[in-house]
């Protein structure tokens, strides 16, 4: 039995149009993009050329500097272009996918239980499945060559609007065990789970070695970073990995199908979505084929995750690799008259300006209006109330904004991660990119160290 753990400090923002249990099969589009951004701090070095034919699961790119991370084409078919930006960084690599059916690089089917790791290791890195498995400090694609002191799967999200993960892995039970198998392989059986109450260890079948935590509270009780610093802390020299629910499907998928099927259940939610549901996708579809004809109005801000740490996309963009929400709210460039002087009873405060305190259980029609303009820091206490973690949030910012990497250290910049600090910016009074600042510092940090 793993530790009851309670979450205090935080919030959850309550919004209009939750995905309903349903789910939409969405056609493959007519290109699939794989997007090298998707995966920071690599340097993409290209496997492939425009015209040459490709198999699902089959490298098309690795990275420059750990060229045993290659990264998988999600279908089979054509490559169409390579599209390039600034300094001709690559950008995507376009691909047409096969009209007749979807053909696979083949892989042995085995019980990761019965492998050794270094197999195990090789196999996912063959795929190109290895890219799921993260790791903390830096929210960067794990080494292959480290042994992490535990890896972490949270079974739940809490950021607005999340897929319900429950809902997803039923579906795929066996798929879930396997993933799990594989995981404590890789860690020397030490992964923990982070479940919420009303989930049951049982839901979650695997070896006898998984360590289930119990958090309640508010969010980010579902961030993966909150559930280390509570149960497993990282210090300078750590290392932590971590999985999404999802990321895990399809790793489970690898060995119990021997292919790489890069299909997943996307939430299609927010208040500007006709129908919020869920949408059967493939990883690098078109977002008009996912969007389209699904939002209220043209005049509504599409992000690609949920509103605190997604990224916003548009209709000529492609699924990223990562992605298993989109998110529709009102685009708020309307101008709005006397502003915070008006009375509001539709608006939500934390800090009680508005009457949204009386009722806990309403949820809102929020737009991306930011009501002001970034300023000076306020010493209000405001990060203190939403960032449950023992660190002082506003003076590690400042040492960050000062590049001072000792004191960094010492306020604990390896435990965090921008989602992390996504409330802090949702509550700052001054309007500071908060996850901006923590990224930067983030960065800072690993190519200094």
């Amino acid at each position: 039995m793993g530790k009851q753990i309670t979450i205090r400090r935080g919030y959850d923002i309550k919004l209009e149009g939750a995905a309903e249990k349903k789910i939409s099969d969405v056609a493959a589009s007519d290109v699939i993009a794989v997007k090298p951004p998707d995966f920071p701090s690599v340097t993409p070095k290209l496997l492939v050329e425009p015209g040459d034919e490709v198999l699902a699961g089959q490298p098309i790119f690795f990275d420059k500097n750990r060229p045993d991370l290659r990264f998988a084409s999600p279908v089979s078919g054509e490559i169409a272009e390579v599209v390039r930006g600034e300094k001709r960084r690559i950008m995507e690599i376009r691909i047409i996918p096969d009209k007749g059916g979807m053909r696979y690089v083949e892989f042995p089917k085995e019980n990761p239980a019965n492998m050794h790791r270094d197999d195990i290791v090789k196999r996912l890195l063959e795929s190109g499945c290895w890219n799921y498995i993260r790791q903390r400090p830096y929210s960067l694609i794990a080494n292959p060559d480290d042994t992490p002191k535990s890896i972490f799967v949270s079974c739940f999200d809490s950021a607005p609007l999340a897929p319900d993960l429950d809902y997803i892995k039923d579906f795929e039970p066996e798929s879930l065990k396997t993933g799990l198998e594989v995981l404590a392989k890789l860690s020397a059986d030490k992964v923990h789970l982070g479940l919420k109450p009303g989930q049951q260890e049982g839901d979650f079948p695997g070896t006898h070695c998984l360590n289930h935590h119990f958090f309640k509270g508010p969010h980010p009780a579902g961030n993966v970073g909150i559930q280390i610093h509570h149960i497993d802390p990282i210090e300078k020299g750590d290392t932590v990995w971590y999985v999404h629910l999802q990321d895990l499907l399809i790793i489970g998928r690898l060995f119990l199908e021997g292919r790489y099927r890069a299909e997943r259940l996307v939430a299609l939610t927010g208040s500007c979505a006709t129908w919020p549901h869920y949408l059967r996708a493939m990883t690098g579809q078109r977002m008009s084929d996912l969007v389209g004809g699904r939002l209220k109005a043209e005049h509504s801000r599409v992000i690609q995750g949920n509103v605190l740490t997604g990224q916003t996309s548009s209709a000529e963009d492609f699924l990223s690799f990562y992605t298993n929400q989109i998110t529709a709210i009102p685009e708020g460039d309307q101008p709005e008259f006397l502003g915070w002087l008006l009375p509001g009873f539709n608006k939500l405060s934390l800090s009680r300006t508005y009457l949204s305190w009386l009722f806990p259980n309403r949820t809102y029609n929020l737009d991306t209006n930011l009501h002001g303009e970034e300023r000076a820091f306020v010493m209000s206490g405001q990060y203190d109330k939403v960032l449950p973690m023992n660190i002082y949030p506003v003076f590690l910012l400042k040492a960050i904004l000062a590049k001072d990497i000792e004191r960094m250290e010492a306020l604990g910049i390896y435990e965090i991660s921008e989602e992390d600090f996504a409330l802090c910016e949702f509550v700052c009074t001054s309007k500071i990119e908060v996850q901006k600042i923590v990224a930067e510092g983030l960065e800072y940090v690993r190519l200094e160290g």
